[in-house]
């Protein structure tokens, strides 16, 4: 399967009508005028929104953030927070939508290694290395849009198995579909979350474990020619906050 049809946000079978309506998810009908465009009264409400939910997703634990809060922190009413967004998920889902979209254009037709020219290993490895990139940068928003089973229904999470999936069948590996979800579930935020924060990982020694696996299962190579993995995963150097004693998870286990 080509990277191609990861293009496809759309595709019912992989994301769900609320995620890949954009319109629908970020603007409602009712903020929709007779030419097609967003009324700039709904659009101010719409940013509202966001901004108050990407300041409470970074200050407060997200699971406990409310549509309530959101509503209030936003100075909109609930109904019309409703119209917009069917919960909390949504609202997360949309700041993170952007940051995802960008990422998925990189893999589809940017230069390689994330993007088609490099060999499977090397295309996971980069994957990897961007996805972890996204999550130190975007975590809280990341755990407030895909927490439990809900990961599973995102638009994007159909986008990142689609991709693995044609790495995969790219280097013959047999029964893609068995394998794509375990190379997959490194990147669940909360996993990131607890290495990052509560192991105290530097996120570039957690990229090179996870580049180092990506070759390991895509491009075996013999279990003593360090000097090839060498070459191709540099050596991560550990910093200031590996050391779970020097660095103390901040207070809602997020922000730095």
């Amino acid at each position: 399967m080509s990277d191609q049809a990861a293009s496809n946000r759309a595709d019912p079978a992989v994301v769900p009508e609320s995620v890949g309506d954009e319109r629908n998810l970020l603007v409602g009908s009712e903020g929709i005028n007779r030419g097609g465009r967003e009324r700039a009264d709904a659009a101010r409400n719409r940013q509202r929104v966001l901004d108050a939910a990407q300041r409470l997703f970074s200050e407060r634990e997200p699971a406990s953030v409310t549509m309530g809060d959101i509503a209030s922190a936003a100075g909109v009413g609930r109904a019309t927070l409703y119209r917009r967004f069917p919960d909390t998920a949504s609202v997360a889902i949309a700041l993170l939508d952007s940051h995802e979209r960008e990422l998925q254009q990189r893999m589809i037709s940017g230069p390689p290694p994330l993007g088609p020219g490099a060999s499977p290993g090397e295309r996971l490895a980069a994957f990897y290395t961007s996805m972890v990139a996204l999550l130190d940068e975007h975590l809280p928003l990341a755990l407030g849009a895909e927490s439990g089973a809900s990961r599973f229904t995102t638009g994007a999470y159909g986008i990142w198995r689609l991709h693995v999936r044609s790495l995969l069948e790219a280097a013959d590996i047999a029964d893609p579909d068995a394998h794509v979800d375990a190379l997959l579930a490194p990147l669940d935020p909360e996993t990131f979350r607890y290495q990052r924060h509560h192991l105290g990982l530097a996120a570039g020694r957690i990229a090179h474990a996870l580049a180092t696996q990506a070759y390991r299962i895509l491009e075996p190579i013999a279990a003593n020619d360090t000097e090839t993995l060498t070459r191709r995963v540099p050596t991560s150097k550990p910093s200031r906050d590996d050391n779970p004693g020097r660095r103390r998870p901040p207070r809602q286990g997020l922000r730095e």
